[in-house]
């Protein structure tokens, strides 16, 4: 039971697109992670995910439709719906998933994280 300084456990590392574990609660992992770029079009079969920004800003692109997310906004990309994050500047970001949700989804490549870091 103790609390967490996120901005301490967002300076911990500066990678992009590699979550890090930093809670845990009814089966949900609380995740931080860096954007920067593009990422892979994917979905989730069977998790939701939740995305709150931090700092800065990115684009959740959907195949009919972008959406843009700024500081202090979340977005919720619900199970089954193919989606692919975008941030042309860095972007801090605050993930709330099931334990079970592999970053990259149905999409297996250089990006995917079979094993998260615990911060």
């Amino acid at each position: 039971m103790e609390k967490v300084n996120v901005e301490q456990k967002l300076s911990l590392f500066a990678d992009h697109w590699s979550p890090k574990i930093v809670g845990e609660l009814n089966g949900q992992h609380v995740k931080l992670a860096k954007l920067k770029g593009e990422f892979v079009w994917h979905k989730h079969d069977n998790e939701d995910e939740l995305f709150f920004v931090l700092k800065g800003d990115f684009k959740m692109e959907y195949r009919d439709k972008t959406v843009v997310v700024k500081e202090n906004e979340f977005l919720i990309v619900p199970r089954g719906v193919e989606h692919r994050p975008v941030a042309d500047n860095e972007v801090s970001v605050m993930l709330f998933e099931p334990t079970t949700t592999l970053n990259t989804g149905n999409t297996k490549g250089e990006l995917t994280k079979h094993v998260l870091e615990k911060l």
